[in-house]
This record gives structure tokens, C-alpha cells and sequence, in this order.
């Protein structure tokens, strides 16, 4: 590990719950990791916005500004079960440490609120072998798979922690 990379893990997120005018940077962010497209954004975040839906959005900020996000909402007709529909750090920022920090802040607020379960969903293909790696690494656990689920080739994988 080079020192450059040990500086850089010294500096922690201020995690912070999102706000509309953290949509176009948002948009950014998921648009650059492949998310989804940012034109959805704002249909996503309007019951959040407005207080009608009980989902979670939120960022991480350093110096420089918003660098990540996370999107959670809770599972329909479960007791205490969230899924974590989106989480998205800037390229040149990943590999740092910081998606592991918003998987402990988001963990910890979940947690704290009294809730059991927080679920991963993912894709099977190659390209994402580093994202369900780093569900592995923090902690979750390979749940279930749906071969083909989103389209040939491409199953559905869900990873399960509790909380």
C-alpha cells in the first residue's frame, strides 16, 4: 500500500442526508458508475423530497465536495427488511474506502432505528465481479440468485446482512 493511498484513507466522508441541489452531482455520480440514467433522478427522489415515502438518500462530501451517494427504501410487507437500491462513489475515488464507510453509515442508522435486515441487489455479469466482492467484503452474504433475471446472461444476485 503506497502512502498516497494511506492518506487518502485517512480521510473520512461527511455522510449527510441528500438534498435537491445535490441532484445534478448525483446524477453525475450515477451516470459515471453506470447506476442508472441521470434524467431519472429527480422521479426517484420526488417521495423523498417531498416526505411522502420513507426512503434513505444520501451523499458523502470531502473537501472537494459530494463524492458518493446511497439510495435505501424498506421492503413492501416485510418487518424491519431495507433494500439498498443504489450506491455510487465517483471513480477516481473509489478503491478508497468510502463505499465501505457509507455501507457502515447507512448499517448504523438502519440499526439504530430498530431495523433487521438490509439487502444487496446486483447483477452476475463480469463486469460487476468487483461490486459483489465488495458486498462479500463488508460483510454480506450471498443470498440468493436468479439466472437471467434482467436479461440473457445476467442474473439477479441478492446479498443479505443482518443488522
Amino acid at each position: 500500500m503506497g502512502k498516497s493511498k494511506d492518506k487518502t484513507l485517512t480521510k473520512i466522508l461527511n455522510i449527510r442526508p441528500a438534498t435537491k441541489q445535490d441532484i445534478p452531482t448525483i446524477g453525475t455520480i450515477a451516470e459515471q458508475t453506470d447506476l442508472f440514467p441521470p434524467d431519472m433522478l429527480e422521479d426517484m427522489m420526488d417521495g423523498y423530497l417531498s416526505q411522502t415515502s420513507t426512503d434513505i438518500w444520501f451523499v458523502g462530501e470531502l473537501d472537494q465536495g459530494v463524492i458518493a451517494f446511497g439510495f435505501c427504501e424498506p421492503e413492501r410487507m416485510t418487518d424491519g427488511t431495507w433494500n439498498l437500491l443504489a450506491i455510487g462513489v465517483l471513480p477516481e475515488h473509489q478503491g478508497q474506502g468510502h463505499g465501505a464507510e457509507i455501507m457502515r453509515y447507512l448499517e448504523s442508522r438502519l440499526q439504530g432505528e430498530g431495523q433487521r435486515v438490509l439487502l444487496v441487489e446486483t447483477m452476475g455479469t463480469p463486469e460487476l465481479a468487483l461490486t459483489r466482492e465488495f458486498y462479500l467484503k463488508n460483510g454480506y452474504t450471498e443470498e440468493a440468485r436468479i439466472r437471467e433475471f434482467y436479461e440473457a446472461g445476467a442474473d439477479k444476485v441478492v446479498y443479505w446482512k443482518h443488522l
